[in-house]
């Protein structure tokens, strides 16, 4: 039973960093044929709803929630909170530099760790762990200070979305661990389907460039939503089998992976010695071991469908 635990939680994560790697690649590109960020971030979760609806309707999708006001009470917080998020992101980046924001990025797990054991009933990290968390930060704040464009500035907003992606890593896996769901397709198509409708409304100031698109940059559009609906699966399935302070950590080694990848092909004011950091961070994510619950908690039933 418990290698079987042990093999699904390895699909999942591995799962949710390839499509993460995959998809950051992708949203780069289709924002450089379609200058329309808000579209595309709608379109992926429009169609990622669209997408598991229209495949449990062709028998592709055995089990999926339908739409239930009491469920829609509990996921409409993770739309709003994940709205919050996006939109914090862009103001911090508009006042800060990517290099501020990574520093501020790689803190969290520190934060999430003290609330997996205040609100989620685990205990606190081990020595080791908390000597990974720090190391992690440490490779980050190496990496933003040797880079040629760190600039200190942008405290406001990216402490806003500090306080904001914590929340959100807390409660969303509070939903998957009291929420009782059919499958875990129920969860993307809640999430996507309520966050998408905000973010339709702020899509107001990108209709002239959504016409003018060519049918190659629409297609190009379409492929990330196809990424967009695997990430968002095995997003929620990892959730639901690691710690949020744990899921944390493996979000910021996805982070670290797309800098590298962006330092390679696009971006080249990175040093040797910033590079040097990036590795040190993923070799000091290696070394966290998520903290064990405090007491055995009822399960709820299993949603791998």
């Amino acid at each position: 039973m418990a290698s079987a635990s042990a093999t699904k939680t390895a699909w999942a994560v591995s799962g949710y960093m390839l499509c993460s790697a995959t998809l950051l690649i992708g949203n780069k590109y289709a924002v450089h044929k379609v200058a329309a960020p808000s579209f595309i971030l709608w379109a992926q979760l429009f169609g990622t709803a669209v997408a598991v609806k229209a495949a449990h309707l062709l028998g592709l999708i055995s089990h999926l929630d339908a739409i239930e006001p009491t469920k829609v009470r509990v996921f409409m917080p993770v739309a709003l909170i994940f709205c919050a998020t996006i939109f914090t992101n862009i103001k911090s980046l508009e006042h800060a530099n990517v290099e501020t924001f990574m520093i501020f990025r790689f803190s969290t797990p520190l934060c999430v760790s003290v609330c997996d054991y205040l609100f989620l009933g685990r205990h606190l990290p081990s020595s080791r762990s908390w000597l990974s968390l720090l190391a992690l930060l440490v490779g980050a704040v190496g990496y933003g200070t040797t880079d040629s464009a760190f600039v200190v500035k942008g405290y406001l907003f990216c402490g806003l979305w500090y306080f904001i992606f914590c929340c959100d890593q807390v409660y969303l896996k509070h939903v998957t661990s009291t929420v009782k769901m059919e499958s875990n397709w129920g969860r993307v198509l809640y999430s996507n389907l309520l966050a998408s409708i905000p973010l339709f409304f702020m899509m107001g100031s990108e209709v002239e460039t959504i016409r003018n698109a060519t049918p190659e940059a629409l297609m190009v559009v379409m492929v990330t939503v196809v990424l967009g609906t695997a990430m968002s699966y095995y997003a929620w399935l990892a959730r639901s089998l690691v710690s949020a302070t744990l899921f944390t950590i493996l979000g910021n080694v996805c982070k670290v992976v797309s800098i590298g990848i962006n330092v390679s092909l696009w971006d080249k004011h990175a040093s040797p010695v910033g590079i040097a950091c990036l590795l040190f961070s993923l070799g000091a994510a290696y070394f966290y071991k998520q903290a064990p619950l405090r007491e055995k908690q009822s399960e709820l039933p299993t949603v791998n469908k």
